[in-house]
């Protein structure tokens, strides 16, 4: 009998799983990882059969009442086995007496309701190359996000996520690679977008913002750090202004994935959430 074992991923752990996430088809981005370690060192798990890796999942914890379970992979050769259940029960495990999150592909959606989780709204993927639209929202100015002081950046992601991720925040804005562009008026906090390369379209998320005319300016302004390149944005279907958004701009529904969770879904700026920040970790 082969010898399934799971334990603490590694940081060699942490980039094969984000190449599996690429051969699912989900696009992550190249620096994924780094930024995923830092929201909790200890959230994610790889079930080895005799020392080799054969699936992995994660189970991050957000504050004291809050956990997002990701990455909930078995390799294909394995299927089947019983290898992925016992993942599914150590990642519910570590986030025991807390409230899960997770974005649920289609397939899979019957199974994560069987086990306790129910629909808040679907995420939808647009992607494609923005059409150029020369309308700017008065009185606002794109700046660096990074030039701004991070306790502002961190108290506007609150606004949009149930707990505080702050080192995960100035990770995911900041690594190499990576374009943050804060929208002000008056000072004020009025968007915020991160754009980061993929081996696909390049992923935009989070995008905030007050209005309709803030998010297309912030898009414009992100995707012009790779021009006529395609892009890709999870947009919440509660969202209809940013559904409407995408389809102004030329950009197409390519995937959707349930956002799910084991009990109420966490109150949070819904009508400012144009685009979540990633499929993994909320």
């Amino acid at each position: 009998m082969a010898e399934f074992e799971i334990r603490n991923a590694s940081a060699h752990d942490l980039g094969l799983m984000r190449d599996w996430a690429e051969e699912e088809g989900w696009n992550p981005g190249d620096s994924d990882p780094y930024a995923f370690t830092v929201a909790d060192p200890r959230g994610f798990l790889v079930g080895c059969l005799d020392g080799d890796p054969v699936g992995c999942i994660s189970a991050v914890r957000y504050g004291a009442g809050f956990g997002f379970i990701g990455f909930y992979i078995t390799r294909p050769s394995v299927r089947g086995q019983g290898y992925g259940i016992q993942l599914w029960h150590a990642g519910m495990a570590r986030l025991d007496g807390r409230v899960v999150g997770l974005d649920g592909v289609v397939d899979q959606q019957d199974n994560y309701r069987r086990s306790g989780f129910g629909p808040a709204w679907n995420n939808m993927r647009f992607e494609g190359v923005p059409v150029q639209d020369t309308v700017e929202p008065e009185g606002v100015v794109l700046v660096d996000a990074r030039s701004l002081p991070f306790g502002q950046l961190a108290a506007y992601d609150r606004r949009f996520f149930p707990e505080p991720r702050d080192a995960f925040l100035a990770a995911w804005a900041g690594l190499p690679g990576r374009t943050a562009v804060a929208a002000l008026r008056e000072g004020e906090l009025h968007g915020l977008g991160v754009i980061r390369p993929c081996s696909g379209a390049s992923r935009i998320g989070p995008l905030y913002a007050a209005a309709p005319d803030v998010a297309a300016a912030l898009v414009h302004a992100l995707a012009a750090t790779a021009p006529g390149s395609a892009v890709a944005i999870d947009v919440p279907d509660h969202n209809k202004a940013s559904i409407d958004l995408m389809e102004h701009l030329g950009l197409a529904p390519t995937f959707e994935a349930a956002r799910m969770y084991t009990g109420p879904a966490p109150e949070i700026d819904r009508s400012g959430l144009f685009g979540i920040t990633s499929l993994e970790l909320g």
